[in-house]
């Protein structure tokens, strides 16, 4: 091979190792920017799904912290259960110018048929050491315990103008003997026309006393040996759905006290006993105040 010859051939192979090196430059590169392309496409998938994944987690939480509302069905029923808490019919059972020999066995039938009365006790009585542990049984049994006056006489209490007094005197010695604190009082014949003085009644408010009359007398105290008598009085008289029965601690009444107690659950009443924190007014002079 002459020397021109062999300085062509060198020139091939120097050019052939050139253009290989540019395939490999050429190559390389290409898989570099396809390598980067796929990976640009991939990275914003990603933030993508962890957002929504978030989304999804707040919306869970947030549904579990949002109430559920009820449907109509369930809150017509929860509207049912309040209606049948709140009684239709409602009778007070009051008894009045205790203590007395007969106060026992008045407990034992309340206790009984387990219902709660309001007793309206006279000073006089009270006074009576013997018949104190009667009125401190009455008090811890959840009966309600309120004043009568002193004397039970319409001239001290009414033309002498001692009720108010009277009244808290009455209540003094409630206190002294059950360790309770009644504003509750029942006027001697009933506050008309006793009650008629207007400043009377004005001291009365101002000593924080109120006065309950009644719904239905049931005569009980003219009606001595007549117990049905005494229990037809009270089923005439029961025509509404809130009623206060006037009674006294007499053997009659004591004798009528299971059928009265009969009646009244026959005509689906529910038992009340008088209290302070939900006062209604009920006297004959109509005062608001009292």
């Amino acid at each position: 091979m002459s020397a021109l010859d062999q300085q062509e051939s060198r020139k091939r192979k120097r050019l052939k190792k050139r253009y290989f090196v540019i395939l490999l430059l050429v190559l390389f590169g290409t898989g570099f920017f396809i390598g980067k392309s796929y990976s640009a496409r991939e990275l914003p998938s990603t933030p993508d799904k962890l957002t929504n994944t978030h989304e999804s987690d707040d919306k869970t939480e947030e549904s579990s912290h949002k109430p559920v509302e009820a449907t109509k069905e369930e809150q017509a029923n929860e509207e049912t259960v309040v209606e049948e808490k709140i009684p239709k019919k409602v009778v007070y059972l009051t008894f009045d110018d205790g203590p007395s020999k007969l106060t026992e066995q008045f407990l034992d039938i309340l206790q009984e048929h387990g219902v709660k009365a309001t007793f309206f006790m006279q000073g006089s009585n009270l006074k009576k050491e013997h018949l104190q542990n009667s009125v401190k049984r009455a008090a811890q049994e959840g009966h309600y315990i309120g004043a009568h006056s002193m004397t039970h006489n319409f001239k001290k209490l009414y033309t002498d103008q001692q009720f108010v007094p009277e009244m808290i005197e009455t209540l003094n010695l409630v206190h002294e003997i059950t360790g309770l604190n009644p504003h509750l009082v029942r006027p001697p014949y009933g506050s008309a026309p006793g009650l008629k003085s207007d400043l009377m009644r004005k001291k009365l408010a101002d000593a924080h006393i109120k006065v309950w009359d009644w719904t239905i007398d049931s005569n009980d105290w003219e009606l001595a040996g007549k117990p049905s008598q005494i229990l037809q009085n009270i089923k005439q008289g029961a025509t509404s759905d809130r009623e206060i029965v006037l009674m006294h601690e007499k053997p009659q009444t004591l004798a009528a006290l299971p059928g009265i107690l009969n009646f009244f659950k026959e005509q689906e009443y529910e038992f009340a006993v008088y209290d302070e924190a939900h006062h209604f007014v009920l006297n004959f002079q109509n005062d608001s105040n009292l």
